[in-house]
């Protein structure tokens, strides 16, 4: 019996558009997803690709499925977790949106105004840590690797110093 379980036996594919209609709704109740991503969970869950694809088509018919709209909702999370640009972008590169949508979307949700404050707060946020370090250039060096790794550019950060130095 136990020889049985090690053995790697492939699921049958399944073919039953409603299966995967009622699976994809299901999916999609907790959070939006993009078609990518519900492309891949119905694959791994053993459906046909010619019956996702159908699906997904139902669904962007239906409204349940928006890449935009997802993007949207996403861009907002991050923002509020105080993320930069750089990190949102490469965020919705992985979900698999087009480069043209995500920097549409990106320049009407989020402008160098928001950018700035959300360094700034974080900054503020983080300063007692940072206070720690006796020695300013290491100090100034933290700072930078840590907002850098937030996602923030390089000129923001920059300025942020420069303010911080006064």
């Amino acid at each position: 019996m136990t020889e049985g379980r090690r053995q790697n036996f492939s699921a049958p594919t399944r073919t039953s558009r409603k299966d995967a209609m009622n699976t994809a709704v299901r999916i999609l109740t907790y959070r939006d997803h993009s078609k990518y991503e519900l492309k891949r969970k119905l694959q791994l869950r053993g459906f046909a690709s010619e019956v996702i694809d159908t699906v997904i088509i139902e669904c962007e018919r239906l409204n349940h499925i928006d890449d935009q709209r997802t993007a949207r909702v996403y861009i907002s999370q991050l923002k509020r977790k105080c993320f930069g640009k750089r990190h949102i972008r490469m965020a919705l590169k992985k979900k698999r949106l087009s480069g043209a949508v995500i920097e549409k979307i990106l320049l009407e949700n989020y402008t160098e105004a928001e950018d700035r404050e959300n360094a700034g707060k974080l900054l503020e946020k983080k300063m007692k840590t940072f206070n720690r370090e006796e020695d300013s250039k290491k100090r100034r060096d933290k700072i930078f690797r840590f907002l850098y790794s937030r996602g923030f550019n390089k000129d923001i950060i920059v300025d942020l110093l420069r303010n911080l130095a006064k």
